[in-house]
């Protein structure tokens, strides 16, 4: 058969079917029947109802002891559907879902997961049976909360339930997903087998990870969005014990959207000798006894320190909830750290030094785009991190709203970046760092140039506090200024205290990246800091652990 040569061309620049928008489709055609027919009798339909469909593809390496323990690649959807009684005003929100419900017709819960098979007529009765049972969940918590108005004080400064948002239609591109996984089997084998012939490690792992994320979502107010990301990471850990028993541990972790950003494996082994050299000098480093007195913290250490006592207390849900401290509620205008630190948030980086950003994303999961925020600007707090509930003072999300798999978004930190005016030199901040040690009359000073991590409690109920684990300790001599390894501490504090003894920064910022944890589950999130100078610090006893090490020697050290 001919077949004209413009009609040819035709046929052949017709794009591929796209599973996505038939899927996306279903979303929008289940959420219009709903908005339009779902009601219980005389009371109310619902205002707003949102659909997020998240398609996990996932792959992982794992190598102990230089034998791969698991080599696996799952494939999964969650559903997350919001529904809400009322309007924007006053509805029917009372935070997460799991600790608002009614005793009675609650004995089945339906499962919040969504076909693997692209079938649209499975995912809108899925979709169905979720939305039912949250529409009588939201209205019965509406009822609920206008019978406690009834013995409320009216506030009138109390923020709307939930903020009026523009919305946004993009569909992205697909983006490529390869995983490697012949190298990665042969590098965690090679690497494992490494860390196993280390006499003084007991345990050790290599893990590779590659998750992709595609995210469909809509909502009654207009928004239509598809989007995809991917996260690479390697992580080695190893372990050992002190000869007092002090349980011991050092990492690394390596992270990139993309497998070919990921450093080269030769870099890769560096770092890890680098880390086996470190955890045998903790090995026999001395411990040191609790400590309060001047310290520098490397770039790591002060952005765990900025993420654990500013950040999250600049969270917007922590403002109103009556569990919170509220540490920052109510500053707004006012001087809350020292006027030459500015703190941004900013989502919407995707690297910074030419180093990857683990927080980057372009919407967030309440479907409002990412924003770069100034928190704190030369010391005075300017806003807070938001989602779509509303601050007193603050009526609009800032595409803060933030969760890991189907759990309800709240405000949460992604690219915190903090900026100094008052920077010095590496060799001119160790100095000060002298002189002040020498000023309080101590005989030395602490350099904190590594950090595991950290916690934070933000609860009313308890102590405003904050904790960190420092790895790599040195104890600074006054005298001479010769920095020694010491083990056996960790950073205690509270986060006004120890924010405003902040004397002087680094010259030259890190990235920190990793993932938090907090109510919407672990999202990942980058610190950017610089190092900070001190005044003062608390260092308490660490968890030392008594526990004798293995009795006889590995099998695989048998065999060198």
């Amino acid at each position: 058969m001919f077949v004209p040569l413009a009609l040819c061309l035709l046929i052949a620049a017709k794009p591929p079917p796209d599973p996505r928008l038939d899927l996306l489709d279903a979303m929008v055609d289940e959420i219009n029947r709903n908005q339009l027919e779902l009601k219980l009798r005389e009371n109310r339909g619902p205002y707003f109802i949102g659909y997020q469909l998240k398609d996990y593809d996932s792959r992982e390496v794992t190598a102990r002891y230089g034998a791969v323990f698991q080599d696996a690649a799952t494939h999964d959807r969650k559903l997350f559907v919001d529904v809400r009684v009322g309007d924007y005003a006053f509805d029917s929100s009372m935070g997460d879902d799991d600790l608002s419900f009614s005793l009675k017709g609650t004995s089945y819960l339906t499962r919040k997961a969504a076909p693997i098979d692209d079938s649209p007529a499975a995912l809108r009765t899925a979709l169905w049976l979720v939305t039912d049972e949250k529409y009588k969940l939201a209205l019965f918590n509406f009822l609920k909360k206008k019978g406690d108005d009834v013995y409320a004080v009216e506030d009138p400064k109390r923020p709307p339930s939930f903020s009026k948002e523009a919305p946004e239609v993009q569909v992205f591109p697909r983006v490529a997903f390869g995983f490697g996984r012949e190298r990665w089997v042969a590098f965690a084998r090679e690497v494992s087998a490494r860390l196993a012939n280390e006499r003084d490690f007991f345990d050790s792992e290599v893990r590779i990870t590659a998750d992709k994320v595609t995210r469909s979502f809509v909502n009654t107010e207009g928004t239509r969005l598809v989007t995809e990301d991917t996260l690479f990471a390697v992580h080695v850990q190893a372990f050992t014990r002190a000869g007092d028993g002090q349980l011991l541990e050092d990492a690394r972790d390596f992270y990139a959207p993309l497998e070919a950003q990921l450093p080269t494996d030769a870099a890769m082994k560096k770092e890890v000798e680098v880390m086996v050299r470190e955890l045998l000098a903790l090995r026999a480093a001395p411990t040191i006894d609790p400590y309060t007195g001047p310290a520098i913290l490397d770039s790591d250490a002060a952005g765990v320190l900025f993420h654990e006592a500013v950040g999250h207390r600049l969270e917007g849900e922590r403002q109103d909830s009556d569990t919170e401290g509220k540490t920052f509620r109510g500053q707004v205008g006012r001087q809350v750290l020292p006027a030459f630190i500015t703190v941004t948030d900013d989502p919407t980086a995707s690297e910074r030094g030419g180093k990857q950003l683990n927080g980057h994303y372009l919407f967030d999961e309440e479907g409002v785009a990412a924003q770069k925020v100034t928190l704190v600007k030369a010391g005075v707090l300017q806003s807070y991190l938001l989602s779509r509930r509303p601050v007193e003072g603050f009526l609009k999300s800032n595409g803060h709203g933030r969760a890991q798999g189907n759990r309800r978004p709240v405000a949460r930190m992604a690219n915190l970046i903090i900026e100094s005016s008052k920077r010095l030199g590496a060799a001119e901040l160790k100095q000060q760092l002298i002189a002040e040690a020498k000023r309080q009359g101590k005989p030395f000073g602490l350099l904190i140039r590594d950090i595991t991590g950290g916690n934070t409690n933000t609860a009313s109920f308890g102590y405003q506090a904050f904790k960190g684990t420092p790895r790599m300790v040195y104890r600074v001599d006054v005298k001479t200024g010769a920095e020694t390894l010491v083990r056996g501490v960790e950073i205690v504090g509270t986060p006004l205290s120890a924010m405003n003894r902040i004397l002087a920064t680094g010259a030259t910022e890190g990235v920190f990246n990793g993932f938090c944890g907090a109510e919407s589950g672990m999202v990942p999130v980058s610190t950017v800091a610089p190092a900070v100078l001190l005044q003062e610090i608390e260092l308490q006893r660490s968890l030392e652990g008594k526990d004798r090490p293995p009795l006889i020697p590995s099998p695989v050290s048998l065999t060198k």
